[in-house]
């Protein structure tokens, strides 16, 4: 005899096991006072509003009928983005909640019912197939509601969307570019800037890069991206723009234009390492520094020191192109000195960091020939060591073409023979490149087309050593600055070999090292390159990750 007591100790929601999870939810505890014979099958249930069991319930209605259980959606596996009718296309990561989102909402008949839960069934990642287990509910005979969960499956078909389609059958149509210029006698900046943009995905619009003398062309197929592409590169470098656009074609019976849009992009001419004579007035409006001062930093802002006082100061884009100046000599110009003494004088800046020291220099070309030495003052004070090498500029040897400093100089100021710039390195990265051992890291490349040069074959050669220069040279500063290296993406170099550990206890057998300060990168800074891994991902059916784009250093 079924009792109210035992009634009450009842779970309030009844559950069937079958393959299809059918749950009658009761709404009424009231009418849970005794017991009753179902309607069909006279089975003994409690008390519900429909009088019948979940077996007679699930056999007489299914709440899934009108619900669609087989989907095709479309998908372009050149920008991996999904058809959302009529011509609407969203991008979304597997098993994302933007592309659950995007399946649910591709399932007709599912308004009819109230939807509870949703989720992915795993698929294998080549088979095409996407599946969501999803969870309803609906009202049933005289009030009951009824619970049931089953599966839908999408079928991914590859469809090429109109940007990429235009993109693949003529790449110059294009509707907007950024043209990024520098004019300095390197390109290490566009090469921090190429790896800020890899890191943070920023050129994924692009439909086209070009490398072109003194900068870089970024083609996009519309306006928005290229605006927000250059809203990216404010918070990389210092730079000033103007915005140009041209006529193509207009209908006049609907008042259309059809316009190309050109962004032209300036990078402030200074880097780091460059030694700058600042002009008189903008020497004043910086609490006179200087005004022979280094640049230590150039990121989204300027950063001076004046290495005789360790005074710094930053300098924004918009304040520098107010009275644009351009570097006395860059990093090509840096020649070798030997310290010979050295001598801290206990003045330390940026958090000792810097350190203010006496010395007592040659250039190492002179060594053996001549007896001529050099006393300076440098901030290299809390790294420089006598027997060390250093690069600075000669100012002795030089020649300048600046009317500031000409009216400088007759004033009867002078100048200090000798400027120290970084610590050099150079003697013991040789030794390390004989003994076979080479950088346990890399770099990845955007790939990018070059201009035509064959009127210009006489100089590719040159050109080409530059610029393999300028890339030992980027990589030697990100080795040597920790806070520039926070900001781009360093690999794991699969190719490289680690040195032996014989090789390694020979070394410690021969006494001290002079390899033990080479700046080194960290193994725990470095990421996993997944295209050396062979890893594959992307959509399902996805032959892979294309990754076209990016180049192995």
């Amino acid at each position: 005899m079924c009792t109210f007591a035992a009634l009450q100790k009842l779970p309030p929601v009844i559950t069937c096991t079958s393959h299809i999870t059918c749950t009658l939810i009761r709404e009424d505890q009231d009418l849970l006072s005794v017991c009753r014979l179902c309607c069909l099958c006279g089975t003994s249930i409690m008390s519900n509003p429909s009088n019948m069991c979940v077996s007679c319930i699930r056999s007489q209605v299914d709440i899934t009928a009108p619900i669609q259980k087989q989907v095709t959606v479309l998908w372009c596996k050149e920008c991996n983005r999904y058809l959302q009718p009529p011509k609407n296309w969203v991008r979304a990561e597997l098993e994302s909640k933007e592309l659950l989102t995007f399946c649910v909402k591709r399932i007709k008949g599912l308004q009819k019912v109230k939807l509870v839960d949703a989720g992915f069934i795993w698929t294998e990642p080549h088979s095409r197939r996407l599946k969501t287990k999803l969870t309803v509910q609906s009202e049933v005979f005289n009030g009951a509601i009824l619970q049931q969960t089953f599966v839908v499956e999408y079928v991914v078909e590859t469809h090429m969307c109109p940007d990429c389609s235009r993109a693949a059958a003529n790449p110059n149509t294009w509707t907007a570019v950024v043209q990024v210029r520098q004019h300095t006698e390197h390109k290490r900046t566009f090469m921090f800037l190429e790896q800020v943009i890899l890191k943070y995905n920023a050129a994924s619009t692009c439909i086209n890069i070009k490398d072109i003398h003194e900068g870089v062309d970024f083609f996009f197929s519309k306006r928005s991206h290229a605006q927000r592409f250059l809203d990216f590169l404010h918070g990389v470098v210092p730079l000033r723009y103007r915005t140009d656009k041209q006529l193509v074609s207009h209908n006049e019976q609907n008042a259309t234009y059809n316009y190309k849009y050109t962004f032209s992009v300036e990078i402030v001419p200074i880097c780091k390492d460059d030694l700058i004579f600042l002009p008189s007035k903008i020497s004043s409006s910086m609490g006179h520094l200087g005004p022979l001062v280094l640049c230590t930093r150039a990121m989204n802002t300027l950063h001076f020191m004046e290495p005789n006082t360790l005074r710094t100061t930053q300098v924004e884009a918009p304040v520098f192109w107010r009275a644009p100046y351009r570097a006395l000599l860059n990093s090509r110009h840096l020649v070798e000195y030997m310290i010979l003494d050295i001598e801290a004088t206990g003045q330390t800046a940026a958090q000792g960091k810097l350190e203010l020291a006496d010395a007592q220099v040659a250039r190492v070309a002179d060594l053996g020939s001549n007896d001529t030495t050099y006393h300076v003052r440098t901030h290299l004070g809390h790294l420089l060591n006598p027997g060390d090498t250093a690069l600075g500029y000669d100012l002795t040897r030089a020649n300048f073409v600046d009317d500031e400093l000409e009216n400088f100089l007759q004033k009867g100021n002078t100048l200090p023979d000798v400027v120290l710039v970084r610590k050099s390195y150079e003697e013991r990265r040789r030794k390390r490149h004989v003994k076979g051992q080479g950088r346990s890291w890399k770099l990845k490349r955007m790939a990018m087309d070059t201009e035509d040069t064959m009127q210009l074959k006489k100089g590719q050669q040159a050109q080409a050593d530059r610029r393999q220069q300028d890339l030992e040279r980027f990589m030697q500063d990100l080795e040597e600055d920790p806070e520039m290296r926070s900001r781009v993406a360093l690999y794991k170099d699969p190719a490289h070999k680690p040195v032996a550990a014989q090789q390694q206890a020979d070394a410690m057998t021969d006494g001290y090292d002079d390899e033990d300060d080479l700046p080194e990168i960290p193994l725990d800074e470095l990421l996993d390159d997944m295209n050396a891994l062979q890893l594959e991902g992307g959509p399902p059916g996805a032959p892979g990750n294309d990754d076209d784009e990016d180049m192995e250093e």
